[in-house]
């Protein structure tokens, strides 16, 4: 199976992120996206307003309830922390040789690339898929229009794609924003999320 990982804090799952693995799926040959809930961000140590990992999970897999192919994993929790790509990456390898795993990130994290822990290990031996992405996302995970035309797809080698697609304005900062204003998120998020929110009382 070729399995899509799309790691990010969540801090809260949106629809975005959902139209991202659906988008994925097709652009990318896909059979499932793996959304991989950060315990924590190597390079955000110092985020105050990270919600609880279980929390985070909690939410996502609401959110993912309807969508077979588009999985939510807690597989990084279990792994020493600070949980890095590489790291996730090589006992994936090792626990599903069965799968071939392709990495999705965004056209930012693309960017600085080469802080991450043995990047040129990563470029060398997996496929990546490369997403634009609005500013002002503290999550790390592209905004992508729920209604989008067919994504173009361009191959710089055999191992690097960019995926271009319409952006969505929607980010997890604005949501835990609105929260905290008393406005409605529903809109942005899967009801089941925003009803979560409302009644854990989250981000307030």
């Amino acid at each position: 199976m070729r399995i899509g990982l799309f790691g990010g804090s969540f801090n809260p799952i949106h629809n975005a992120h959902i139209a991202l693995g659906t988008t994925m799926l097709s652009a990318m040959s896909l059979d499932e996206v793996w959304y991989l809930v950060s315990p924590r961000n190597p390079l955000k140590q110092h985020s105050t307003d990270l919600l609880d990992e279980e929390v985070r999970l909690h939410l996502t897999r609401l959110a993912l309830e309807d969508y077979p192919r588009l999985r939510a994993s807690d597989y990084e929790f279990h792994l020493p922390r600070p949980s890095y790509t590489w790291n996730t990456l090589q006992h994936l390898r090792q626990d599903y040789p069965q799968h071939e795993f392709i990495l999705i990130i965004g056209g930012d994290n693309y960017e600085k690339f080469h802080k991450w822990a043995h990047y040129q290990d990563i470029l060398d031996n997996y496929e990546i898929a490369v997403y634009p992405r609005s500013n002002g996302d503290d999550n790390g995970n592209g905004n992508l229009k729920l209604s989008n035309p067919k994504p173009q797809t361009s191959t710089l080698n055999s191992r690097l794609h960019i995926i271009n697609v319409p952006l969505l304005p929607i980010s997890s900062t604005m949501i835990r924003n609105k929260v905290r204003l008393g406005e409605d998120i529903r809109p942005y998020v899967p009801l089941k999320v925003a009803l979560e929110v409302e009644k854990l009382s989250l981000f307030r």
